[in-house]
Protein backbone atom coordinates (compact mmCIF):
# COMPACT_ATOMS: atom_id res chain seq x y z
CA UNK A 1 0.00 0.00 0.00
CA UNK A 2 1.42 3.03 -0.67
CA UNK A 3 2.06 6.17 1.94
CA UNK A 4 -0.98 8.38 1.77
CA UNK A 5 0.32 10.82 4.22
CA UNK A 6 1.82 13.16 1.78
CA UNK A 7 -1.71 13.04 -0.24
CA UNK A 8 -3.84 14.04 2.89
CA UNK A 9 -1.66 16.89 3.26
CA UNK A 10 -2.00 17.95 -0.08
CA UNK A 11 -5.58 17.98 0.60
CA UNK A 12 -6.39 19.59 3.91
CA UNK A 13 -2.96 21.49 3.99
CA UNK A 14 -1.82 22.40 7.84
CA UNK A 15 -4.89 20.76 9.39
CA UNK A 16 -3.70 17.43 9.05
CA UNK A 17 -0.14 18.29 10.48
CA UNK A 18 -1.47 19.78 13.21
CA UNK A 19 -4.24 16.79 14.21
CA UNK A 20 -1.20 14.47 14.04
CA UNK A 21 0.63 16.41 15.90
CA UNK A 22 -2.15 16.43 18.44
CA UNK A 23 -2.80 12.91 18.38
CA UNK A 24 0.53 11.93 19.17
CA UNK A 25 0.84 14.25 22.09
CA UNK A 26 -2.72 12.68 23.18
CA UNK A 27 -1.34 9.19 23.04
CA UNK A 28 1.90 9.91 25.04
CA UNK A 29 -0.34 11.56 27.79
CA UNK A 30 -2.26 8.13 27.37
CA UNK A 31 0.37 5.77 27.66
CA UNK A 32 1.94 7.72 31.03
CA UNK A 33 -1.30 7.77 32.46
CA UNK A 34 -2.15 3.93 31.76
CA UNK A 35 1.65 2.66 33.39
CA UNK A 36 0.09 5.45 36.32
CA UNK A 37 -2.51 3.16 37.44
CA UNK A 38 -0.74 -0.04 37.54
CA UNK A 39 1.27 -0.64 40.57
CA UNK A 40 4.24 -2.49 39.00
CA UNK A 41 4.44 -0.05 35.70
CA UNK A 42 4.99 4.03 36.33
CA UNK A 43 6.29 5.29 33.49
CA UNK A 44 8.91 7.87 33.98
CA UNK A 45 9.81 8.60 30.28
CA UNK A 46 7.96 7.54 27.27
CA UNK A 47 9.63 7.71 23.87
CA UNK A 48 6.92 7.56 20.39
CA UNK A 49 8.14 7.54 16.55
CA UNK A 50 11.03 10.00 17.45
CA UNK A 51 13.07 10.74 14.48
CA UNK A 52 15.85 13.04 13.80
CA UNK A 53 16.90 14.07 10.21
CA UNK A 54 19.91 16.40 9.29
CA UNK A 55 18.93 17.43 5.89
CA UNK A 56 19.39 14.33 4.00
CA UNK A 57 20.60 11.75 6.68
CA UNK A 58 18.29 9.64 8.74
CA UNK A 59 20.13 10.14 12.18
CA UNK A 60 17.22 8.04 14.12
CA UNK A 61 14.02 6.73 12.60
CA UNK A 62 10.55 5.59 14.51
CA UNK A 63 12.40 5.18 17.77
CA UNK A 64 10.17 4.23 20.67
CA UNK A 65 11.07 3.76 24.34
CA UNK A 66 9.09 3.33 27.43
CA UNK A 67 11.06 4.16 31.06
CA UNK A 68 9.89 2.68 34.16
CA UNK A 69 10.81 4.95 37.44
CA UNK A 70 13.35 3.79 39.32
CA UNK A 71 15.08 1.27 37.02
CA UNK A 72 18.30 1.47 35.27
CA UNK A 73 18.49 0.97 31.73
CA UNK A 74 21.37 0.96 28.48
CA UNK A 75 21.28 1.97 25.39
CA UNK A 76 23.67 0.49 23.26
CA UNK A 77 24.90 0.38 19.94
CA UNK A 78 27.80 0.99 17.44
CA UNK A 79 29.40 4.01 16.42
CA UNK A 80 27.09 5.88 14.61
CA UNK A 81 24.10 3.84 15.62
CA UNK A 82 22.25 7.34 16.93
CA UNK A 83 22.62 6.71 21.03
CA UNK A 84 23.92 10.26 21.48
CA UNK A 85 21.41 11.60 19.02
CA UNK A 86 18.33 10.31 21.20
CA UNK A 87 20.15 11.68 24.33
CA UNK A 88 20.23 15.21 22.82
CA UNK A 89 16.71 15.06 21.76
CA UNK A 90 15.71 14.06 25.51
CA UNK A 91 17.62 16.74 26.78
CA UNK A 92 16.86 19.58 24.40
CA UNK A 93 20.01 19.86 22.59
CA UNK A 94 18.48 19.19 19.57
CA UNK A 95 14.46 19.41 18.08
CA UNK A 96 13.14 15.95 16.79
CA UNK A 97 12.01 15.77 13.47
CA UNK A 98 9.35 13.70 13.70
CA UNK A 99 7.34 11.63 17.32
CA UNK A 100 6.97 13.05 20.62
CA UNK A 101 8.84 12.83 24.12
CA UNK A 102 7.03 12.33 27.31
CA UNK A 103 8.50 13.12 30.67
CA UNK A 104 6.11 12.06 33.65
CA UNK A 105 2.92 14.47 32.41
CA UNK A 106 4.44 16.68 30.42
CA UNK A 107 5.39 16.68 26.75
CA UNK A 108 8.89 18.14 26.42
CA UNK A 109 9.73 17.79 23.05
CA UNK A 110 11.66 20.26 21.34
CA UNK A 111 11.06 22.44 24.70
CA UNK A 112 14.44 24.29 25.74
CA UNK A 113 17.48 22.51 27.96
CA UNK A 114 17.48 24.51 31.19
CA UNK A 115 13.78 24.06 31.36
CA UNK A 116 14.07 20.24 30.86
CA UNK A 117 16.60 20.37 33.21
CA UNK A 118 14.79 22.41 36.21
CA UNK A 119 12.26 19.97 35.29
CA UNK A 120 14.83 16.75 36.61
CA UNK A 121 16.40 15.10 33.53
CA UNK A 122 19.93 15.87 33.38
CA UNK A 123 22.74 14.36 31.58
CA UNK A 124 26.48 14.04 30.96
CA UNK A 125 28.52 13.94 28.45
CA UNK A 126 30.78 11.84 26.01
CA UNK A 127 33.27 14.79 26.37
CA UNK A 128 34.09 16.03 30.21
CA UNK A 129 32.61 19.34 30.79
CA UNK A 130 33.76 20.60 34.03
CA UNK A 131 35.06 23.78 35.16
CA UNK A 132 38.96 22.90 35.18
CA UNK A 133 39.46 26.51 36.81
CA UNK A 134 37.60 26.23 39.24
CA UNK A 135 37.30 24.13 42.69
CA UNK A 136 35.66 20.36 42.98
CA UNK A 137 33.67 21.66 45.29
CA UNK A 138 32.84 24.66 43.06
CA UNK A 139 31.83 22.36 40.42
CA UNK A 140 29.20 20.83 41.71
CA UNK A 141 27.73 24.22 43.08
CA UNK A 142 27.27 24.93 40.20
CA UNK A 143 24.49 21.84 39.61
CA UNK A 144 22.73 23.24 43.40
CA UNK A 145 22.49 26.46 42.11
CA UNK A 146 19.79 25.58 39.39
CA UNK A 147 17.07 25.53 42.17
CA UNK A 148 18.07 28.11 44.36
CA UNK A 149 15.16 30.60 44.87
CA UNK A 150 17.57 33.99 45.99
CA UNK A 151 17.84 37.02 43.99
CA UNK A 152 20.04 38.74 42.24
CA UNK A 153 19.94 42.06 45.29
CA UNK A 154 19.94 38.94 48.19
CA UNK A 155 23.47 38.10 46.18
CA UNK A 156 24.72 41.48 46.43
CA UNK A 157 23.64 42.37 50.22
CA UNK A 158 24.42 38.54 51.48
CA UNK A 159 20.87 38.74 52.98
CA UNK A 160 20.33 36.06 55.84
CA UNK A 161 18.19 34.10 53.65
CA UNK A 162 21.23 33.93 50.76
CA UNK A 163 23.64 32.97 53.52
CA UNK A 164 20.89 29.92 54.88
CA UNK A 165 20.83 29.42 51.28
CA UNK A 166 24.67 28.83 50.50
CA UNK A 167 25.18 26.94 53.81
CA UNK A 168 22.63 24.48 52.72
CA UNK A 169 23.61 24.43 49.35
CA UNK A 170 27.49 23.72 50.26
CA UNK A 171 26.38 20.73 52.53
CA UNK A 172 23.97 19.36 49.87
CA UNK A 173 27.39 19.02 47.54
CA UNK A 174 29.77 17.88 49.63
CA UNK A 175 27.26 15.26 50.50
CA UNK A 176 27.40 14.26 46.70
CA UNK A 177 31.37 14.46 46.47
CA UNK A 178 31.01 12.44 49.55
CA UNK A 179 29.11 9.32 47.78
CA UNK A 180 31.06 9.62 44.83
CA UNK A 181 34.01 8.98 46.82
CA UNK A 182 35.99 12.10 46.42
CA UNK A 183 35.37 14.62 48.92
CA UNK A 184 38.90 14.59 49.91
CA UNK A 185 39.67 16.85 46.81
CA UNK A 186 36.83 19.57 47.43
CA UNK A 187 40.00 22.24 47.59
CA UNK A 188 41.55 21.13 44.28
CA UNK A 189 41.05 22.35 41.00
CA UNK A 190 39.10 20.27 38.24
CA UNK A 191 41.48 20.05 36.00
CA UNK A 192 43.69 18.37 38.26
CA UNK A 193 42.26 15.35 39.40
CA UNK A 194 43.09 11.91 37.27
CA UNK A 195 40.50 11.49 34.91
CA UNK A 196 38.40 8.79 36.49
CA UNK A 197 37.81 11.11 39.35
CA UNK A 198 36.79 14.00 36.92
CA UNK A 199 34.29 11.52 35.57
CA UNK A 200 33.51 10.85 39.04
CA UNK A 201 32.68 14.82 39.42
CA UNK A 202 30.50 15.30 36.05
CA UNK A 203 28.20 12.62 38.03
CA UNK A 204 28.43 14.45 41.53
CA UNK A 205 27.42 17.48 39.74
CA UNK A 206 24.37 16.40 37.79
CA UNK A 207 23.33 14.59 41.27
CA UNK A 208 23.83 18.08 43.28
CA UNK A 209 20.73 19.41 40.69
CA UNK A 210 18.53 16.80 42.36
CA UNK A 211 17.42 15.13 39.26
CA UNK A 212 14.78 12.34 38.45
CA UNK A 213 15.94 10.86 35.06
CA UNK A 214 19.80 10.30 34.85
CA UNK A 215 21.24 10.31 31.12
CA UNK A 216 24.65 8.87 31.52
CA UNK A 217 26.50 9.12 27.98
CA UNK A 218 29.63 7.06 28.56
CA UNK A 219 30.52 7.44 32.07
CA UNK A 220 33.25 4.79 31.48
CA UNK A 221 35.19 5.86 28.95
CA UNK A 222 38.64 6.00 29.56
CA UNK A 223 38.29 4.37 32.87
CA UNK A 224 40.61 1.26 33.76
CA UNK A 225 38.74 -1.58 34.59
CA UNK A 226 38.72 -1.39 38.50
CA UNK A 227 37.73 2.29 38.02
CA UNK A 228 34.84 1.20 35.92
CA UNK A 229 34.19 -1.68 38.25
CA UNK A 230 33.97 0.69 41.41
CA UNK A 231 31.63 2.92 38.89
CA UNK A 232 29.23 0.30 38.91
CA UNK A 233 28.79 -0.01 42.15
CA UNK A 234 28.52 3.64 42.44
CA UNK A 235 25.85 4.26 39.91
CA UNK A 236 23.93 0.91 41.63
CA UNK A 237 24.10 2.61 45.03
CA UNK A 238 23.22 6.38 44.05
CA UNK A 239 20.16 4.93 42.19
CA UNK A 240 18.72 3.12 44.95
CA UNK A 241 19.24 5.59 47.65
CA UNK A 242 17.49 8.47 45.06
CA UNK A 243 15.39 6.34 43.55
CA UNK A 244 16.63 7.26 40.28
CA UNK A 245 15.68 6.10 36.53
CA UNK A 246 18.92 5.55 34.38
CA UNK A 247 19.56 5.94 31.32
CA UNK A 248 22.96 4.98 30.43
CA UNK A 249 24.78 5.02 27.04
CA UNK A 250 28.18 2.68 27.71
CA UNK A 251 30.14 0.17 24.57
CA UNK A 252 31.77 -1.28 28.03
CA UNK A 253 29.45 -4.85 27.74
CA UNK A 254 30.44 -5.87 31.34
CA UNK A 255 29.45 -2.65 32.82
CA UNK A 256 25.72 -3.01 30.82
CA UNK A 257 25.56 -6.02 31.86
CA UNK A 258 26.36 -6.40 35.50
CA UNK A 259 24.32 -2.98 36.20
CA UNK A 260 21.11 -2.61 33.67
CA UNK A 261 17.85 -4.32 34.18
CA UNK A 262 16.47 -3.75 30.61
CA UNK A 263 18.24 -2.45 27.56
CA UNK A 264 17.80 -1.45 24.14
CA UNK A 265 20.09 -1.76 21.25
CA UNK A 266 20.17 0.29 17.87
CA UNK A 267 21.64 0.26 14.73
CA UNK A 268 21.77 2.48 12.27
CA UNK A 269 19.12 4.86 13.49
CA UNK A 270 16.71 2.51 15.09
CA UNK A 271 16.11 -0.31 17.70
CA UNK A 272 17.03 -3.35 16.43
CA UNK A 273 16.27 -5.11 19.83
CA UNK A 274 15.32 -4.42 23.38
CA UNK A 275 14.83 -6.68 26.51
CA UNK A 276 17.08 -7.99 29.61
CA UNK A 277 20.70 -8.38 29.54
CA UNK A 278 20.52 -12.13 28.94
CA UNK A 279 18.09 -11.94 26.31
CA UNK A 280 19.85 -9.08 24.40
CA UNK A 281 23.25 -10.94 24.99
CA UNK A 282 22.09 -14.15 22.56
CA UNK A 283 19.89 -11.76 20.27
CA UNK A 284 20.91 -12.89 16.73
CA UNK A 285 20.31 -9.13 15.19
CA UNK A 286 22.38 -7.66 18.16
CA UNK A 287 25.13 -10.26 17.57
CA UNK A 288 25.12 -9.28 13.71
CA UNK A 289 24.88 -5.80 14.52
CA UNK A 290 28.37 -6.07 16.49
CA UNK A 291 30.15 -8.90 14.90
CA UNK A 292 28.98 -8.42 11.30
CA UNK A 293 26.96 -11.31 9.73
CA UNK A 294 28.64 -14.94 8.62
CA UNK A 295 29.23 -16.10 5.51
CA UNK A 296 27.78 -18.71 3.81
CA UNK A 297 30.30 -19.53 1.39
CA UNK A 298 33.70 -17.82 0.94
CA UNK A 299 35.14 -18.09 -2.81
CA UNK A 300 38.94 -18.30 -4.38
Amino acid sequence: MQNREPYMQKIIGNRYTKTKASFEKSLCLFLYQLGKKGKSLKTCLNISGLGMQFKGVKAVQNVSMNLEEGKLYALIGTNGAGKTTIINMISGVLKPTAGTICFQETDITGMRPDRIAKMGVTRTYQNLRLFKKMTVLDNVLMGAQMHSTCGAWESVFQTSRFRENEKSMREHARKMLDIMGIAAFEKEFAGSLPYGNQRKLEIARILASNPKLLLLDEPAAGMNPQESHELVDIIRGIQKEFGLTILLIEHDMKVVMNLCEYIYCMAAGEVIAEGGPEAIRNNPRVIEAYLGKRASHVTN
